[in-house]
């Protein structure tokens, strides 16, 4: 009798990657997250391939890095020709389900340009069957909301303002949201979730479960706002002021002097670069808060599994599209060159007998998004395409040390062109294509490179923060070549391979390298 083999990918929104409790967090608790870990391995060095979410989702569910998919910010399409992992499934006959979204803008080349989808920051990638997709602009949530007696205020949004707050509190309060918890979005998307469970348990599924927590607004539902103390938070780390923060680098002043409090709290005022630092620490509150509401309701997912004899039948992914800097360099958001906008969590827990020797471990290699999809494939027994610049991370668990051959850095990339709501490029004075950075990091340095910005070199076992420039000092003239050279090997390897293996000779067609493991 063949096995069923499910696969559970919970995909969280805007999670840091420093902030899990078997990483030695100070404050955070997530029981169930941590339950998972230890029956899996937790990756401590995982990064997405790129921020915001359209990118950083992208690479996710393509396997590919930025700089191939070229979904390079929310709002820019993802090019049709690429595949992902719901038709990778497929074609191992499953029926990819979605809850949630993945912030995808359609190929304005196979669509017409009137398409809806084209009014939002994304909707959702080619493939998946929503099954509890929320809508372009959430109105599948808010129609459900509304559905259970709950009077929405004129702007839906509106339910995430603090309750009784005052003229003057503009963000980082200690009040909880007006929707209660019953109500919030993520009881929604669990509830989803399990509606999907419940149907599909007599066949093998795929399930895509996505939350929109710890996302802003950076307002929580009672009692979960209330839950950590902000006086045990970590302090943020940055410079003593806002303006030395921005004299680092030209596109750190550009966000330092424009990101507004009011893409992260519905009562935001003034620039977030101005919080105090017990305002971050109510805001870090709040975070945390999030993320112990999102572990309660994955904890009923888990139950469901396990009271229907599914559980041992199911590869269980959890993991991020990218972090958040939470007034970390006095910035707030996903954005720039910092860890953490970057640095992610990565948990995977095999049911497989093989993998039991290594549960409950932490892996220190450095691990990548783009690992994602071909970890899924080579639990489904498929080869990742050709194309796909990940690995899979099952060797990990299943035979125990690192890999032969394994990455000993991490990349990743970001774009700042012009959108509709930022405006960096018009602001720095650059070409829309020259609105980019590329970063190799590793165990000692960390190099960033731009298409038309001074460049950046950190040192990081002298200055993990990266606050200390060294890209002019002589010093370190030599090691910064060595990154540079980096750089210049990852794209030559890494370059679109989509029909590189295909070749045409006198006995006719040959193919090589297909599903082949990448470096």
């Amino acid at each position: 009798m063949t096995r069923k083999k499910n696969v559970l990918l919970i995909v969280v929104d805007q999670w840091r990657g420093d902030t899990l409790p078997m990483l030695g967090h100070p404050v955070i608790e997530t029981p169930n997250i941590a339950a998972i870990a230890a029956e899996g391995v937790t990756f401590a060095r995982h990064y997405t391939q790129a921020v915001p979410c359209g990118p950083g989702r992208a690479s996710l569910l393509t396997g590919l890095y930025m700089m191939n998919h070229r979904a390079v910010q929310n709002t820019i399409p993802l090019d049709a020709r690429h595949t992902n992992l719901a038709f990778e499934a497929r074609r191992a006959g499953y029926d990819p389900a979605l809850v949630g979204y993945t912030t995808t803008t359609p190929d304005p080349r196979i669509v017409p340009a009137q398409d809806p989808r084209f009014t939002v920051l994304g909707a959702d990638m080619e493939g998946w069957r929503p099954v509890g997709s929320w809508g372009m602009k959430m109105e599948a949530y808010f129609a459900w909301v509304a559905s259970q007696g709950y009077t929405l205020p004129d702007n839906p949004w509106d339910i995430w303002l603090p309750q009784g707050a005052a003229a003057d509190d503009i963000g980082a309060t200690s009040r909880p949201s007006r929707i209660p918890a019953a109500l919030s979005d993520t009881r929604w998307f669990t509830d989803r979730g399990l509606d999907y469970l419940r149907g599909a348990r007599h066949k093998p599924w795929l399930l895509h479960l996505g939350y929109y927590r710890p996302h802003p607004p950076f307002s929580a539902p009672a009692p979960w706002h209330e839950r950590f103390d902000p006086a045990a938070c970590p302090p943020p780390v940055r410079a003593s002021s806002a303006q030395a923060e921005a004299a680092q680098h030209p596109l750190l002043r550009y966000y330092v002097e424009n990101v507004p409090r009011s893409s992260f709290f519905q009562n935001g005022r003034g620039l977030g670069s101005e919080m105090s630092e017990a305002e971050v620490l109510r805001m870090r509150a709040t975070y945390y808060g999030l993320m112990a509401e999102v572990d309660e309701q994955i904890g009923r997912v888990v139950a469901h599994l396990k009271e229907t004899g599914q559980w041992d039948d199911t590869l269980v992914i959890f993991t991020s599209d990218h972090g958040e800097q939470l007034g970390d360099h006095h910035l707030l958001g996903k954005i720039g060159y910092f860890d953490q906008s970057y640095h992610i969590p990565m948990i995977v827990r095999d049911p497989d007998a093989s993998a039991n020797a290594t549960r409950g471990t932490v892996v220190q290699a450095f691990t990548e998004t783009i690992d994602t999809m071909p970890t899924v494939l080579d639990w489904l027994g498929r080869p990742a395409p050709r194309a796909c610049d990940g690995r899979s991370l099952l060797p990990f668990l299943r035979d125990g040390g690192t890999p032969d051959g394994w990455r000993t850095e991490v990349h990743y990339e970001y774009d700042f062109r012009d959108l509709f709501y930022s405006k960096p490029e018009s602001a720095l004075g650059l070409d829309m294509d020259a609105c980019s950075l590329a970063v190799v990091q590793d165990e000692h340095y960390k190099y960033v490179h731009f298409a038309a910005l001074p460049p950046l070199f950190f040192d990081l076992r002298a200055d993990p923060g990266q606050f200390r420039d060294l890209s002019a000092d002589p010093e370190h003239a030599a090691a910064m070549l060595r990154y540079t050279r980096k750089m210049l090997d990852w794209r030559l390897v890494h370059a679109d391979r989509t029909l590189t293996g295909y070749a045409a000779s006198p006995q006719g067609l040959v193919v090589r390298g297909e599903g082949a493991p990448r470096s």
